[in-house]
């Protein structure tokens, strides 16, 4: 199996009011998308379009966005807060994040990340006549590791996880836990290619196999009573 990771070029910045479905189309269309392509488009642009932006003029109004954002606190250290957010995240600073937007903005996380890849996904299929899975990635840190990665906040036209519990390995015995994060999976190899500061903010991701469906990135969020890190 071969995967293509390929830049979506000639994107405009993206201001807030912008049709971003509008201008993803135009950018993809020489691409020539088939059947089986997974659409992959950073947080940020979303919430810019979407104008999920605030100002702010000091770092006490940076702290107090992040307070406000929270719906919970589970760590501090120093500056840095570790928050669960009203979509169920576990990120530093409720997500806020002051980097790729103009001085004395900040860029929030978008109120429905789902609900924004599916209005995405559907655009798509009337311009192209074709279901393109849609990703909204954004980059979170990881318990015990360090670095950061690119992982799915939003999800539309594809199952998120794929549940290989039952299913022999290739010793021929059954699996019992092992569940597949795809769409993070796909978000991370996406963010090879779109990186932090490349202005490549949507790729098109092709040879990926996934199971194909209503799932959402709200179906990643593992319960708090089965979180044993908390």
């Amino acid at each position: 199996m071969t995967v293509q990771i390929l830049p979506i070029l000639g994107l405009p910045e993206i201001e807030p009011g912008d049709d971003l479905a509008a201008l993803l189309i135009d950018a993809i269309r020489p691409l020539d998308p088939g059947a089986g392509d997974i659409v992959v488009v950073t947080q940020k642009v979303v919430s810019k379009a979407e104008n999920a932006l605030e100002s702010t003029t000091s770092d006490a109004d940076y702290r107090k966005i992040v307070e406000r954002e929270s719906a919970s606190v589970l760590r501090r250290r120093g500056e840095l807060v570790i928050s669960v957010t009203r979509h169920g995240f576990v990120c530093a600073n409720a997500g806020v994040d002051r980097s790729n937007v103009v001085e004395g903005q900040v860029a929030l996380l978008p109120t429905d990340p789902d609900r924004s890849a599916q209005r995405l996904r559907i655009r798509f299929q009337r311009a192209f006549d074709l279901d393109l899975p849609v990703i909204i990635t954004d980059t979170f840190g990881r318990a015990w590791r360090n670095g950061l990665v690119d992982v799915a906040i939003g999800v539309a036209g594809m199952e998120p996880i794929l549940d290989l519990r039952g299913t022999p390995d290739d010793q021929g015995r059954l699996l019992e836990v092992t569940e597949v994060a795809v769409a993070d999976e796909v978000a991370a190899a996406a963010e090879l290619v779109m990186g932090k500061a490349n202005g490549v903010p949507a790729v098109l991701v092709r040879g990926v196999q996934y199971r194909p469906g209503e799932g959402r990135a709200s179906d990643m969020v593992r319960a708090p009573g089965q979180d044993m890190f908390r």
